[in-house]
């Protein structure tokens, strides 16, 4: 098999995905690594596949690539892709699917769930405070669960979540094969018009949805208002989901029971808005769906790409 000759771009971010990159590929193909500091016409010199990490690039790099014929993104989201402008070029795009980090997302967004419900910040003031039997937390048995999207991050979620004892309320705009709901046996399944419904029952909402223009804010003021005062809202998603100006404002005037965010819209985010030291928000920075793990089975994701290519094969998970 001929080699691909392949440019890893991974722009201001962890190592992590470059050395999981580079570690699949070994000597299978012939892999450059983007150096921001060279000329770029001379990094992109033979190149015909681009991997890159899935930060925003200016047009500059994209307008470069001459020669490209496949763009493999490791993330899976691509709204922080310029997947048009690329395109343009007659270039493939391909992303990873979400069943490469569905079990990471679910993870955290079961933690989430269990801090919030416990209180963990109040706890580890009690601990500091040697203060004991004080802050006593919500048990998860029998409360409701309701899961905006039930692709690869939800369902995940809802079999962890169903070991706890959780109800699951699941809206999703497709149809679910029979065999995951056999597995799952979600309380309830709806679509888009019964997610109203869900919202108002649920005692903790769990977005699973990509970001596009339909997506955009779906979790606004008004669906906001609708969920239980004592709710929690977790996002391991995309921060733009959620209207978070009025998400912030319940949360600062105690009208929601507290919030578990891994994503924003701008981000990095401040770290010091009053929202964010709130002992009923539990905050990580965008690293949910991120692990040694995952980013291992991402990078040969795009190793099988790279083999793809260079047998004259269509590469998997086009975007």
């Amino acid at each position: 098999m001929k080699k691909t000759n392949a440019l890893l771009i991974a722009i201001n971010n962890s190592p992590i995905w470059a050395n999981n990159v580079i570690e699949a590929f070994g000597d299978k193909h012939n892999l450059r690594i983007y150096n921001a500091e060279l000329p770029l016409a001379e990094q992109f010199k033979d190149i015909e596949m681009v991997i890159d990490n899935g930060v925003f690039h200016d047009r500059t790099i994209i307008d470069a690539a001459d020669g490209v014929k496949l763009w493999q993104v490791l993330s899976t989201g691509i709204d922080h892709t310029d997947v048009d402008h690329i395109k343009s070029k007659g270039i493939v795009v391909a992303n990873c699917p979400g069943q490469l980090s569905g079990s990471s997302l679910a993870e955290c967004a079961m933690m989430f769930i269990l801090m919030l419900t416990r209180h963990f910040h109040d706890l580890t003031d009690d601990f500091q405070n040697q203060i004991l039997w004080s802050t006593f937390g919500r048990s998860l048995d029998g409360l409701s669960l309701g899961l905006i999207g039930f692709g690869a991050s939800g369902r995940e979620l809802a079999k962890r979540a169903k070991v706890f004892g959780l109800k699951i309320k699941v809206i999703e705009v497709g149809d679910i094969p029979e065999d995951v709901l056999h597995e799952i046996k979600p309380d309830f399944v709806g679509g888009p018009d019964d997610m109203d419904k869900v919202i108002a029952e649920s005692d903790i909402l769990s977005l699973h949805l990509p970001l596009i223009k339909e997506t955009r804010h779906i979790i606004d003021a008004r669906r906001l208002a609708l969920m239980k005062p004592d709710a929690y809202l977790i996002n391991v998603a995309r921060g733009a989901l959620v209207d978070e100006d009025a998400l912030y404002k319940m949360l600062l005037e105690g009208k929601l029971g507290g919030a578990g965010l891994d994503a924003f819209s701008d981000e990095p985010p401040n770290p010091e808005r009053e929202v964010y030291k709130l002992h009923n928000v539990i905050c990580t920075p965008h690293i949910a769906g991120v692990s040694n793990g995952i980013a291992r089975l991402r990078a040969h994701h795009a190793l099988k790409n790279a083999d793809n290519f260079a047998q004259g094969l269509e590469a998997i998970s086009q975007v």
